[in-house]
C-alpha cells in the first residue's frame, strides 16, 4: 500500500498536559485490531501490512513495570519522537508512516480517540538483535563498572573520571535484548561484529554516533544535556532505518546545562527521579513493585513535560 509520509510537530503547548486533557491510558485493549505485543511501555498492533504503535502511560524502573502510571507520559513520549525523527532524517531514514489518526485505516476509527497524540503508524521493520547505546558522558552502570576497572566493555578510560564527566570521546556500547523480566546485557562491538556482520556493524555504529552528535548538540544549545541513549535499528527494505522510540526521556539521561556539575551524581529531566526514590526502598527491584506516591508521579510526570517543551521550544 502506498501511503505518503507525514511528521506532525509535536505542537505542545503549557495546556497540552494539564490535568483536564490528561485521558490515563495504562493498557489499550482494541478487539478489532490485531494485537503483536505488550512491551512495558508500548502496545503493538498489526493493521494492514503496518504496525500501530501506541505509548501508553505505564513507566518502569529496573526492567519492572511500575503498578501505577504517569498521566500523560505516553503523549509526552511520542512528541519528543516524532521531534528527532524529523530533525534526524538527513541521517537516517525512520519508520514513521504517520501519526495523524485521520489518516490511519478505518478498521482504527473507533479508536481514535485513545490514540490521538500517542501512537503511531509505523513500517514494518525486521528489528536488529542488538540495542544500540550510545555515551557521551560517564554515568549509571558505567561509572559502577570504572570503579572496579577502567576497561570498561573493552575501552580503556583514563584514570581517575570523575561521575558525570564526559568522555573523550563519544562511545558506541552495545548490548543484548534480553528476554522480558531480565536484564539486557552490554556485550562488546566483536561479539556485536559476530551477530550482525562487519559490515552491518560498521554501519550501525556509524549512524549511531552521528545521530547521537547530532541531537546532543542541539539539545545543550537549549539547555539540556544527554548524557547517555539507546537506538533501535532495524531492516526494512534492505535498508537500516531507526524505529521505536528515540531519544525521549525513558531512553536517555537528560541533565539540566545550568546544574551541570562533574564529581556525582546529576539532576535528571528523565525518570533517574524515579529510579532513585526507588532506590531508597527496601525493595529488592523484583516484581511486584512497590506503590507510588502521588507526588513521585506528579514529579517524574513534570520533568517529563520539561524536556520535551524545552527540547522542542513548544
Amino acid at each position: 500500500m502506498n501511503r505518503r509520509i507525514r511528521i506532525l510537530a509535536p505542537g505542545l503547548s503549557p495546556s497540552t498536559f494539564s490535568p483536564l486533557k490528561k485521558m490515563l491510558i495504562t493498557q489499550t485493549d482494541f478487539p478489532e485490531l490485531k494485537l503483536l505485543n505488550r512491551g512495558k511501555v508500548r502496545d503493538l498492533y498489526e493493521v494492514e501490512d503496518m504496525l500501530l504503535m501506541v505509548t501508553t502511560d505505564r513507566i518502569s524502573a529496573f526492567d519492572v513495570v511500575m503498578a501505577d502510571p504517569v498521566p500523560g507520559k505516553g503523549k509526552v513520549l511520542t512528541a519528543l519522537s516524532l521531534f528527532w525523527f524529523d530533525f534526524l532524517q538527513d541521517i537516517v531514514k525512520n519508520h514513521l508512516i504517520s501519526a495523524d489518526v485521520a489518516e490511519y485505516p478505518a478498521v482504527c476509527a473507533p479508536y481514535a480517540e485513545e490514540l490521538r497524540g500517542r501512537s503511531m503508524l509505523v513500517k514494518k521493520a525486521d528489528p536488529l538483535p542488538v540495542e544500540c547505546i550510545v555515551r557521551g558522558y560517564i554515568s549509571g552502570s558505567f561509572w559502577k563498572a570504572y570503579q572496579k576497572s577502567t576497561t570498561v566493555c573493552g575501552f580503556d578510560l583514563p584514570p581517575g573520571m570523575r561521575e558525570s564527566e564526559p568522555f573523550p570521546e563519544v562511545l558506541f556500547t552495545p548490548s543484548t535484548k534480553a528476554e522480558s523480566g531480565l536484564h539486557d546485557e552490554n556485550i562488546s562491538y566483536a561479539r556485536m561484529e559476530e551477530i550482525l556482520g562487519g559490515d552491518v556493524a560498521v554501519r550501525v555504529r556509524e549512524i549511531c554516533i552521528n545521530i547521537y552528535e547530532k541531537a546532543a548538540s542541539y539539545a545543550r544549545g537549549r539547555g539540556i544535556i544527554i548524557a547517555d541513549t539507546k537506538f533501535e535499528l532495524g531492516f526494512h527494505d534492505n535498508e537500516l532505518i531507526l524505529i521505536d522510540e528515540v531519544m525521549t526521556p525513558d531512553s536517555s539521561r537528560f541533565w539540566p546545562v545550568d546544574q551541570y556539575a562533574p564529581g556525582g551524581a546529576q539532576p535528571s529531566f528523565d525518570k533517574q527521579f524515579l529510579r532513585d526514590y526507588l532506590s531508597s526502598l527496601e525493595w529488592d527491584k523484583n516484581p511486584p513493585p512497590p506503590p507510588l506516591p502521588a507526588e513521585i508521579l506528579e514529579k517524574t510526570g513534570a520533568r517529563y513535560r520539561e524536556a520535551v517543551q524545552q527540547l522542542t521550544g513548544r
